[in-house]
């Protein structure tokens, strides 16, 4: 399989361990994975920030770029329910409808597609709290929504349980929205701010030593507010435990 590799811009400037920790493991499964070196944003903040036609420049370089792979991959739950959802400041081509289609969130990936049964490689001994963030959940279906009551399932919880030593603790709000939500922590910081508390508390209050989701962006804004309120939290991606992570 031939996958072109998206590292979405924050995770390139901020966590670039998460972009390496997927190539390696993607690789580990004996892939061929390409990163087109010439790659930018996806458009998503400016789309969110109800700019969607500013985005159309970034949306066509990012079809120029991933076209011809027969999977794109991001380790961003976010980004792909933008380009695959979203991805409309352009005319929708079939070049354009054929990458919104091939563009696959990494859990999703090794869950759906590749359905991976081992991470023979990986350990991780903490008890660990899983964050889902919103649109993860709720648009690219990570998991079952608690507010539907319908039969559970998680898929990342279903990767991470193949990883040695690993234990889940659950929050008692478990899909309360972190108070990230892209532009909302900036146009709204007070409220987004609090949102964080609450949920990193919750984590704690649980006996979460890591919390781990698929968006480092929610990891991002949780571990800043943990710090800032004295929490002793630790942020971990879903990718980087399954590559083999230890701590």
């Amino acid at each position: 399989m031939r996958i072109g590799l998206f590292i979405p811009c924050y995770i390139d400037a901020f966590f670039p361990q998460v972009g390496v920790a997927t190539l390696e493991l993607l690789e580990r499964f004996g892939h061929e994975v390409v990163y087109p070196p010439d790659q930018t944003c996806c458009g998503q903040p400016m789309a969110n920030s109800g700019f969607n036609a500013e985005a159309a420049d970034t949306e066509a370089l990012f079809v120029r770029n991933f076209s011809g792979f027969d999977y794109v991959v991001a380790p961003s739950g976010s980004c792909v329910h933008h380009v695959r959802d979203k991805f409309d400041a352009i005319e929708q081509t079939e070049a354009v409808k054929e990458v919104r289609a091939r563009t696959y969130e990494l859990v999703e990936l090794l869950h759906d597609v590749l359905k991976v049964d081992a991470f023979p490689w990986a350990r991780f001994p903490h008890r660990v709290g899983l964050h889902n963030s919103c649109g993860t959940l709720r648009q690219l279906k990570h998991a079952t929504p608690s507010e539907l009551r319908e039969p559970f399932f998680s898929k990342p919880m279903d990767l991470l349980s193949k990883v040695e030593g690993i234990e889940f603790v659950q929050p008692s709000r478990p899909d309360e929205c972190c108070g990230f939500g892209g532009t909302f922590s900036v146009f709204e910081e007070v409220v987004s701010t609090k949102m964080g508390y609450d949920k990193v508390r919750d984590h704690a209050r649980a006996g979460a030593e890591y919390i781990v989701s698929a968006d480092s962006s929610c990891l991002m804004h949780q571990q800043g507010c943990a710090e800032r309120i004295g929490v002793p939290m630790k942020f971990i991606h879903v990718a980087e435990i399954l590559n083999g992570a230890s701590a």
